[in-house]
């Protein structure tokens, strides 16, 4: 069956199933309320299919109009990196990888990756963005992103994990602090100190491997703080806040006053994964992903 649908169709009626009101769908798209209706009605016609249950105050997605809002925006995201590539091409590029990440990745990960990458590949644009564990797998659900390292155990169904990297945790403390890697014996020196952490939203499995930690030390900690950015852990250390416990690739950070202690001595561990989307076609992910 074939269908004489326009992109701007398809436009309107992501615009209204978004808003859930023909006024404000309208404003959105700068297109009077009669004719977007009109429009509506047309593509509904076309499709034979209602798209909105209209109701005197409210309009209501119907289950085919939820189901179209979902693969129409994915459809139109593969048009848009399409065309993005499509520009690329033009403008000498051979293509793009949309990278997000933990900040710990930032440390030797990812430049050691881009650079052997770059070796062979010169000609790439890679668009990188520091996020949340939980906000990288949304961008990759919906194609927003191709590739994402993390610090989690297990994702969805849709997405494949590889770990690459494990390491020890490390102790944060501030520079003029008594203990020191000379005097330091367990983590229980430090059950009366106040503790910032990442937050639970970073990672639940991560923050629930740090907890084991503290069991295991036989104290519950005093969190004064929670944060999703090793740079205000690191400026809260620094001034007297508290204290802290980060992945030991974050100790190779400069420029705050701060010193470390490796936990070697404990069984928990942290590992930094990859994660992507098994029906991702972007080219260059394949690459990398032999690479890494």
């Amino acid at each position: 069956m074939k269908h004489q649908i326009e992109l701007r169709h398809i436009r309107y009626f992501l615009a209204v199933a978004e808003e859930l009101h023909f006024r404000k769908a309208a404003e959105k798209l700068f297109i009077s309320q009669p004719g977007l209706s009109r429009q509506i009605k047309m593509l509904e016609e076309e499709l034979g299919v209602v798209l909105f249950e209209r109701h005197n105050r409210k309009v209501l997605l119907t289950k085919v109009g939820a189901y179209l809002k979902k693969e129409f925006s994915l459809q139109l995201k593969t048009l848009s990196y399409t065309l993005d590539h499509a520009k690329l091409l033009h403008d000498g590029m051979k293509g793009e990888l949309k990278i997000g990440y933990v900040g710990s990745a930032m440390q030797d990960v990812i430049p050691n990756l881009l650079l052997s990458f770059e070796k062979n590949h010169p000609d790439i644009l890679f668009n990188l963005k520091e996020i949340d564990n939980q906000q990288q797998i949304d961008d990759l659900l919906s194609f927003s992103s191709d590739i994402g390292f993390v610090r989690l155990e297990r994702v969805p169904r849709a997405l494949e994990i590889k770990e690459i990297l494990k390491e020890n945790f490390c102790l944060v403390l501030p520079k003029n602090h008594s203990i020191h890697k000379n005097n330091f014996k367990s983590l229980a020196q430090f059950s009366e100190e106040s503790f910032i952490l990442f937050d639970a939203k970073y990672s639940a499995s991560y923050h629930e491997k740090v907890m084991q930690i503290f069991d295991d030390c036989a104290f519950t900690p005093l969190i004064s703080h929670n944060t999703i950015h090793s740079s205000s852990i690191f400026k809260l250390v620094e001034n007297n806040f508290g204290i802290s416990i980060v992945p030991q690739s974050l100790a190779r950070r400069g420029g705050y006053k701060i010193k470390f202690i490796e936990l070697d001595m404990i069984p928990q561990k942290t590992t930094l994964s990859v994660i992507w989307n098994k029906k991702n076609s972007n080219p260059i992910l394949e690459d990398i992903l032999a690479l890494l």
